[in-house]
């Protein structure tokens, strides 16, 4: 595909003027991530569960919540309920596994890679709490 119909694509996608799209393209590190980073729009973030205790969603180990690496979640992949107090730590992961996909760096961390609901759990005044796994799924 020639890049300016990579551009056009996206211009429509996005939604944006001739000059808003004059903006978008005047910074390099946004110019970088639509036209070097093809595998970006390919991959998937998966936050799994890998515990749930007291869930009013009723997230139970196994459940996946998935999601473009842009962030948007894919619902039809998705447990059909899925709790905001759940989603909002994996939010804060995004930016890490976006950066090294456009930095061609391994998406994948192991050091911080779970996360917990933003209940403190039962024991601590809470309901209940799930843990996840935050990994990134290329494409084959």
């Amino acid at each position: 595909m020639k890049a300016e119909e990579i551009w056009n694509r996206f211009q429509k996608h996005m939604g944006y003027t001739d000059e808003e799209m004059r903006l978008f393209r005047s910074d390099p590190k946004k110019v970088k991530m639509v036209t070097e980073t093809p595998e970006f729009v390919k991959c998937r973030v998966i936050a799994e569960v890998i515990e749930s205790q007291g869930c009013h969603a009723r997230h139970k180990v196994g459940d996946r919540f998935v999601m473009t690496a842009g962030g948007q979640l894919i619902a039809d992949e998705c447990p059909k309920r899925m709790c905001m107090f759940a989603l909002g730590p994996v939010s804060h992961q995004l930016p890490v596994i976006y950066e090294r996909l456009v930095s061609k760096s391994d998406p994948q961390f192991t050091n911080f890679n779970i996360v917990q609901c933003t209940d403190v759990g039962l024991d601590k005044g809470g309901w209940g709490k799930v843990l996840m796994k935050i990994y990134v799924e290329k494409p084959k």
